[in-house]
């Protein structure tokens, strides 16, 4: 979507000749050797992607590379994880890998006006005066290759030495950080399968985890070890040793009687000693983690990923990254404990990329962290590869969005002159060299100043910000679509194909196919496009839930020639040029009481757009007519509305305030007409939370997705006065 030009048209006129001569002297040596800068005929969004090897509009759907087969690894031979480790290991022994920014020191700060922060784990509160704890970080201390090969192995062989037995599982339970991706090396190296937790899980969902999996050993950190894992040990019989990834304290104390914890260090002195045994190496075929998921949609699910599955993937995601190699420095900062992000850092390893170590506490220099004044992580490590889930996009779009509100008068002119003509441009194949250097420089630098590609997953990203991302960024956004159940793999756009709202084609390791669902009107046959439910088969198609045959025989199946194929439960559309677009979900689709269908998760992707709105949850009960909403506002876009109105209070006053409910609620139906949604898709009551939703909340997964059973059941008050109040 454009932005409004309220500008005076000779200033108008005068911009567009400036950047017209601009681009001419650029590309005139191009132009003269006989080379073209445009390309609106050819431009490599018109091209077809992806085909239905069986010609029938509901597929299956293949990359036009994979027509004939699928990518099943990254090379002949290299077909389990601790091969591509071993190959990088040699290759790029040398190399720098694996960077962590050292802490210098800590600094606490008095905030005089009655706010609540949390900075370094930590929240301190009184009537007026409130303490902060700010980091101070200096530069990325690097390990090797060959460095981070040793460590691993000794690790490995270390747990071996400690009663880890091939083939049986053990946990980790931890931030993502060097020492997380060292375990999992080392764990693929002595096929010990291994299952992941988020860190964000509540109590039950890791007792659950651990009890099923049957671990006798887990590798957690000091933090979590004594803020969660301590509490549930009683209920996890079976653990006996506890591996912390921290240098610090030595002893132990205050644990139950046959559990006992050592540090890394230890465990690795132990490896390195030469009598622990002969390592067992993985086949293709053996599990190499038991994903748990993040538990949106109830009790997490344990999913079995072989390392055949992983090889699979990450040489599907690859092919679609150019270019890849020891240049590259990847920011990791997603929970490794996401499909997306442990993908991802397996991509680098195989092709010898940097990886830097960050969290969403101290990824940019605003971060919550990161003293004022300072440095955060971003700007020091200057990435260029990084993956991102819409969360973290939309709120870099409206901070942006916002201080161009706040310009003068001709910043705010040139800036809006310059995204719309390279909006444009990008349609047109032609590149704006000139709005990059002048305009769109101070925006690139937020995430370093050299990302050449970003990868968007996780969930669906609006239109809006996948285009403000591709301009001000200066960068493609390459957004993909797939699922623990498939490892990651399902689609990605092309990073030269900058059309929005849709993931791009099949991945070169997977075919799709649409399934007819008749009952919401999704059908191969629909005009102009065909739909349906989305189907993901292929080697990346992991085992299965781990003890869980019953969700198996519904969601997973193998075909008369013997592939695996998971059912997702979304709804997505072909386009004439093999891309996938994703428009609905089965679970997110309800039918009020008048028969009309709404899709909640539509309606929350168009209203998230508005700037008031930091996050957004739609709700509509089968037995009412109408959708309701719960809204977490943007707090300085709703002070000043309530300044506006001339209402008083606290935030929590402000935010349980019956006019600023009807004044949001207003805002709200503006933008939801302006993004064409149904009068009956729109909500017509609204409650404002005055507490942010993040994972530690247990309303949001560490991927910020939703989780609308538990957002129900703390809403349920609200919910009975929205519909009793009429």
């Amino acid at each position: 979507m454009r932005l409004k030009e309220d500008v005076n048209p000779l200033v108008f006129v005068l911009f567009r000749v400036v950047v017209w001569l601009y681009s001419l002297l650029t590309y005139l040596p191009a132009l003269l050797l006989g080379y073209s800068s445009s390309g609106s005929l050819s431009h490599p969004s018109q091209w077809v992607k992806a085909r239905s090897v069986s010609g029938r509009p509901a597929g299956p759907y293949r990359d036009v590379a994979a027509l004939d087969r699928l990518t099943t690894c990254l090379q002949p031979g290299v077909n389990t994880l601790d091969r591509v480790f071993e190959i990088s290991a040699q290759r790029f022994s040398k190399q720098d890998f694996l960077g962590t920014r050292q802490v210098l020191r800590e600094e606490e700060e008095k905030q005089e006006n009655g706010r609540v922060f949390k900075k370094q784990g930590e929240t301190v509160q009184d009537v007026s005066t409130i303490i902060t704890v700010d980091v101070i970080l200096g530069e990325y201390q690097w390990l090797s290759y060959g460095q981070a090969y040793r460590a691993a192995r000794d690790f490995g062989s270390g747990l071996l030495a400690l009663g880890q037995k091939p083939c049986k599982n053990i946990a980790i339970f931890c931030e993502t950080r060097t020492e997380w991706i060292i375990a999992a090396q080392a764990c693929f190296m002595y096929n010990f399968p291994l299952v992941t937790l988020y860190s964000t899980l509540g109590g039950p969902a890791i007792a659950h985890g651990l009890k099923q999996t049957e671990v006798s050993h887990i590798i957690t950190s000091k933090e979590l070890l004594e803020t969660k894992l301590k509490l549930i040990l009683m209920e996890v019989p079976r653990l006996q040793h506890i591996i912390v990834v921290d240098d610090k304290p030595i002893s132990w104390p205050g644990y139950p009687r046959g559990i006992s914890v050592h540090s890394i260090a230890t465990i690795q002195a132990l490896g390195a000693k030469p009598e622990n045994g002969k390592r067992r190496s993985p086949c293709p075929g053996d599990i190499a983690v038991i994903m748990y998921t993040s538990g949106s949609t109830g009790v997490p699910k344990g999913v079995m990923i072989s390392h055949s599955n992983l090889i699979a993937s990450i040489a599907g995601m690859a092919e679609r990254i150019p270019d890849l190699g020891v240049n590259d420095t990847y920011i990791a900062y997603l929970p490794l404990a996401h499909v997306l992000e442990l993908s991802a850092e397996m991509v680098c390893v195989a092709y010898g990329c940097r990886i830097g170590y960050s969290s969403p506490q101290t990824l940019a220099d605003q971060s919550t962290k990161i003293k004022k004044g300072s440095k955060g992580d971003s700007t020091v490590l200057q990435p260029t590869l990084m993956a991102a889930v819409p969360e973290i996009m939309d709120r870099i779009y409206k901070n942006v969005m916002l201080k161009v509100e706040e310009m003068g008068v001709v910043q705010k002119t040139l800036f809006i002159l310059a995204y719309n003509y390279k909006m444009e441009q990008l349609a047109k194949g032609n590149r704006t060299p000139l709005c990059d250097k002048l305009v769109f420089q101070k925006v690139r630098v937020l995430l370093g100043g050299r990302t050449r590609v970003l990868l968007s997953g996780g969930a669906p990203l609006s239109a809006a910000t996948q285009r403000f991302m591709n301009i001000c960024l200066c960068c493609p956004v390459g957004q993909g679509y797939g699922l623990t159940e498939t490892c990651g793999a399902g689609t990605i756009s092309q990073l030269w194909d900058y059309s929005t709202g849709r993931v791009g084609a099949p991945l070169v390791c997977c075919e799709i196919q649409l399934k007819d669902w008749v009952e919401g009107g999704y059908q191969s046959t629909d005009k102009p496009c065909p739909r349906g439910e989305v189907l993901i088969g292929g080697p990346s198609v992991t085992m299965g839930y781990y003890k869980n045959e019953t969700m198996n025989r519904e969601n997973f199946f193998v075909d008369k020639n013997g592939q695996r194929w998971f059912c997702t439960g979304d709804i997505g559309e072909f386009q004439a040029d093999g891309c996938l677009k994703i428009v609905d979900r089965k679970k997110d689709l309800v039918k009020l009481q008048a028969g009309e269908y709404v899709s909640l998760g539509k309606v929350e992707a168009m209203l998230k757009n508005c700037p008031l709105i930091d996050n957004i949850c739609a709700y509509a009960n089968s037995d009412e007519s109408f959708v309701i909403g719960f809204v977490v506002p943007n707090q300085k876009q709703l002070l000043l509305l309530a300044e506006k109105r001339g209402i008083c209070g606290t935030w929590v006053e402000i935010c349980s305030n019956p006019v600023m409910e009807e004044e949001v609620l207003k805002i709200i139906n503006d933008t939801a007409l302006a993004a064409q949604l149904e009068r009956f898709e729109i909500p017509r009551k609204i409650c404002l939370s005055s507490e942010p939703w993040t994972p530690e909340t247990g309303l949001v997964t560490d991927a910020f997705k939703l989780k609308r059973k538990e957002i129900k059941s703390h809403y349920q008050h609200d919910i009975e006065r929205m519909y009793g109040n009429m």
